[in-house]
């Protein structure tokens, strides 16, 4: 007897950035079809990652399936249209891939009777609104070591740890010399590139960067960030390198391998509790890029066989004697070092593993293994 496809709806409230909505891209596209019918829910149809999506050919709908609690009196009757949402689509599975604490949606899962997951992307989890939405959910995939320390003290039968994945035969090293950007960027051959790709928002710690290179004043020292340069925050950026023509913003790019492949060094410099497992630096070490990142959750489970490039977060000194010792390598070391950290993203961040582990924990909760 043929087996009935599990449908699974995987929410998201948009696609304007290519972060998690890679993520969730990379996951519907490799599941088995023949097993598993993916659809996707989320606020609206704008962002730059949207295109991406339809052509993955699966149905999106646009609805509501998370709402502010308040005002009270009329929260019943909201919460009623998205179960009834819910229910009429017979969905086996939601994979809830939201950031925010509500707890709207996994009780609308719940009263629908249909098993609710969430990945957990980033380090918050304090409120009351967080411990009614872990408590109300099937299983809870935690991405990082601290999340699953946290967790397993206090909810250990709910936890799965799945980090997530990157392709790594989209993510290739590629040779330096073969790339038209240096001629368009006036790089010098003897110059070292540090890249970073990065939302700009004050937790994400570019500043810090921006002020080891300045004051590292080394003209052979080129930095190029790469993400959206809008905002007050991305302004201010602006403004402290003013003047200075060895850092610049390139904007944000859908396709950033051109950009991996001009680089010397990868820099995330993050700030404390601002990550779950970042995705742009394992794409970096798949494209046989070295990777030094501040040592907070998620960059420290990256590099975790690496803790000397780790560097103290917040700390420019630190950052500073970081990239003057990839600077100080012979190319030898660093051309083994770079293969080195591209073998430990294929064996333990590789999107087959994730793949295969979410397919596993979809068919372990309706029990079809």
């Amino acid at each position: 007897m043929i087996q009935k496809k599990i449908k699974i709806l995987y929410t998201i409230p948009n696609f304007d950035t290519a972060g998690s909505g890679k993520v969730v891209y990379d996951l519907i596209n490799n599941l088995d079809r023949t097993i598993f019918e993916p659809e996707i829910c989320c606020f609206h149809t704008k962002g730059s990652f949207m295109e991406e999506i339809e052509k993955l050919q699966v149905k999106i709908h646009v609805f509501p399936f998370a709402i502010n609690y308040r005002p009270f009196f009329s929260f019943p009757f909201r919460l009623l249209k998205i179960i009834l949402f819910f229910k009429n689509h017979q969905f086996d599975i939601i994979h809830s891939w939201h950031w925010s604490s509500d707890f709207s949606e996994p009780l609308a899962a719940k009263l629908a009777g249909i098993p609710w997951i969430y990945t957990k992307k980033a380090m918050g989890w304090g409120n009351k609104a967080w411990k009614w939405r872990s408590a109300l959910s099937a299983k809870i995939i935690t991405i990082n070591d601290d999340m699953k320390s946290f967790f397993e003290d206090r909810m250990p039968d709910k936890i799965e740890a799945i980090p997530l994945g990157v392709d790594t035969h989209y993510y290739v090293p590629r040779l330096k010399n073969e790339n038209t950007l240096l001629e368009e960027l006036t790089i010098d051959k003897n110059d070292f590139i540090i890249i970073s790709v990065v939302n700009l928002i004050p937790k994400k710690g570019i500043e810090i960067l921006i002020k080891a290179i300045i004051e590292l004043n080394n003209p052979q020292i080129k930095l190029y960030i790469v993400g959206n340069n809008t905002g007050e925050y991305a302004q201010g950026l602006l403004e402290l390198t003013k003047g200075n023509l060895n850092i610049k913003f390139l904007g944000k790019k859908m396709d950033v391998r051109p950009y991996h492949a001009i680089a010397d060094l990868f820099v995330i410099p993050t700030l404390e509790l601002a990550e779950g497992l970042p995705i742009a630096p394992l794409e970096a070490m798949a494209s046989g890029n070295i990777v030094i990142g501040s040592n907070v959750s998620g960059i420290k489970d990256i590099l975790e066989p690496f803790p000397s490039y780790l560097f103290e977060t917040n700390n420019v000194e630190s950052l500073k004697a970081a990239i003057l010792r990839i600077l100080n390598m012979s190319l030898e070391e660093r051309v083994q070092l770079a293969k080195d950290m591209r073998t430990h993203v294929e064996n333990e961040f590789s999107l087959e593993h994730f793949i295969k582990m979410n397919s596993k924990l979809y068919k372990k909760i309706l029990k079809r293994e």
